[in-house]
């Protein structure tokens, strides 16, 4: 996932600078612009429903006159979009810690089972794809709600909303297929932890991990909130 380079730069994403430093890789500086990275992740079948979505747009819904209650339900969504990045992060806090635990002391096994000499990796595997589940099934339907808020806007707005909903479905798929590598690099960084000896020994490597591993799905939790902090942005912005 991580490609190596020896150039030294900034990289776009705070995740992928984190996974560069987990493998021992850096990450070489993009010489194109935005949209040309963009470009790459889209292919001809993507173009129809983009020009569709941008020359066209459903027509909104009518309005509320009334800017207190425009502010009172820009609110109520901001509130919801807090609450759940919240819980989202509390959880991924929680569950590498239970990780943790149950590397240490895995479960009894069950009559008839066979218990493992090692627990290994597979604690923390089933928390990262739990996390990565359970943030990709909360964000879908806030965005969706966020893209009826813009809709019920302007014809300009409901454009941009239409706009994201293709951009989500094209986009998406190589997100999925980027972020699945994620627990390939973090069971490479266990290994690593766990086999070294010397002085490149850690000092309680579990929880040295356990942090690293935290701080991974946190900046998977921020690339993935991007587009909600986008969408909130142009709905506090007066048209």
């Amino acid at each position: 996932m991580v490609q190596a380079s020896r150039h030294t730069g900034t990289p776009d994403s705070a995740l992928v600078r984190l996974l560069a430093r987990l493998a021992g890789s850096d990450v070489r500086d993009s010489p194109q612009g935005f949209a040309d990275r963009l470009g790459l992740w889209l292919r001809w079948t993507d173009a129809m429903p983009l020009f569709t979505a941008l020359k066209d747009a459903p027509a909104p819904r009518p309005a509320s006159g009334d800017p207190a209650k425009a502010a009172a339900g820009l609110q109520t969504i901001a509130g919801a979009a807090a609450r759940l990045r919240s819980a989202l992060a509390r959880a991924i806090a929680e569950e590498t810690a239970a990780a943790t635990v149950e590397f240490r002391a895995p479960p009894v096994p069950l009559p008839g089972e066979v218990k493992e000499a090692t627990p290994g990796f597979p604690p923390y595997r089933r928390c990262v794809l739990a996390r990565q589940s359970a943030m990709a099934a909360a964000i879908a339907p806030l965005r969706g709600r966020l893209r009826m808020a813009l809709s019920a806007r302007s014809p300009a707005l409901a454009r941009l909303a239409t706009v994201d909903t293709v951009l989500e479905q094209v986009i998406g798929n190589q997100e999925h297929r980027l972020l699945a590598g994620i627990p390939k690099v973090l069971e490479k960084r266990f290994r690593q932890l766990r086999d070294a000896s010397g002085e490149d020994a850690v000092e309680d490597w579990p929880t040295v991990f356990q942090h690293e591993v935290q701080s991974v799905l946190l900046a998977e939790l921020d690339l993935r909130w991007q587009p909600i902090e986008g969408l909130l942005k142009t709905l506090r912005t007066p048209t």
